[in-house]
């Protein structure tokens, strides 16, 4: 761990260090809502260990508390979990270690924090360094921090009370923000998505209108394929050369 250190330098270490300090803050906040909102304490903790992805687990719980079916919670945290694919191949080197254990440990480290700290080093070595590290402290701080809100669940009382049931959906919208931010059509894909979810709420079991979600965002896609691809301009004729005199 020393030599990883030592690699990546102070100023990439300090931005590790609070990555991971604002991630146990999540991370309690997710176990304590989770065992106050009535779901038993082991459920956070285990699904931290063996699943360990924060945006789908937040999900996947506020369906759960929400008094959605397991089935519903299964599939929206999946779907959230998708993003994960093409980040695992923007880091298939730092995978390939030759040794099956150590590339099944490092795909289950693969989160936006540990792919975007690896992404930004500019050799092999260092991008190999950054993702380890990211992604080994962030598991033992967030797996910490869910064990503490867990136990501390049982002092909150009616999560209600103090308006922590709104704490996950709060969360999700911090998590989605920095993304629409330069992209107009996954702004507008989010909107509509976000409008079919609060239409259907009033018909559809809980968890079920989240799932609608995704459809806006097809439906953008198939309008931005659609349009019309802008014909490229001439080239200009180049000019005459000059006589010889």
């Amino acid at each position: 761990m020393s030599s990883l250190c030592r690699t990546l330098g102070r100023p990439t270490l300090a931005d590790i260090a609070l990555v991971c300090a604002a991630d146990a803050v999540v991370g309690a906040t997710f176990g304590a809502v989770a065992v106050a909102g009535g779901l038993p304490a082991w459920l956070p903790i285990a699904m931290s260990v063996l699943v360990f992805a924060g945006g789908a687990q937040i999900a996947a719980v506020g369906v759960l508390v929400a008094g959605g079916g397991v089935l519903a919670a299964v599939a929206t945290g999946l779907a959230l979990n998708t993003r994960l694919l093409p980040y695992s191949l923007a880091v298939s080197d730092v995978l390939d270690t030759g040794r099956w254990w150590t590339r099944l440990l490092g795909a289950h480290l693969v989160v936006d924090e540990s792919v975007a700290f690896a992404l930004r080093q500019d050799d092999a070595r260092r991008r190999r360094a950054a993702y380890w590290l990211t992604g080994v402290s962030l598991f033992v701080c967030w797996n910490a921090a869910v064990v503490l809100g867990a136990l501390i669940a049982g002092t909150l009382g009616n999560p209600d009370t103090f308006g922590l049931d709104a704490v996950f959906p709060a969360v999700m919208v911090a998590l989605i923000l920095p993304a629409l931010a330069g992209d107009r059509s996954l702004r507008t894909a989010a909107v509509l998505g976000a409008l079919l979810a609060v239409a259907a709420t009033p018909v559809l079991p809980a968890g079920l209108p989240l799932l609608l979600a995704p459809v806006a965002l097809v439906a953008v896609l198939r309008k931005g394929s659609g349009d019309s691809v802008p014909e490229p301009e001439p080239e200009p004729e180049p000019e005459p050369e000059p006589a010889d005199r």
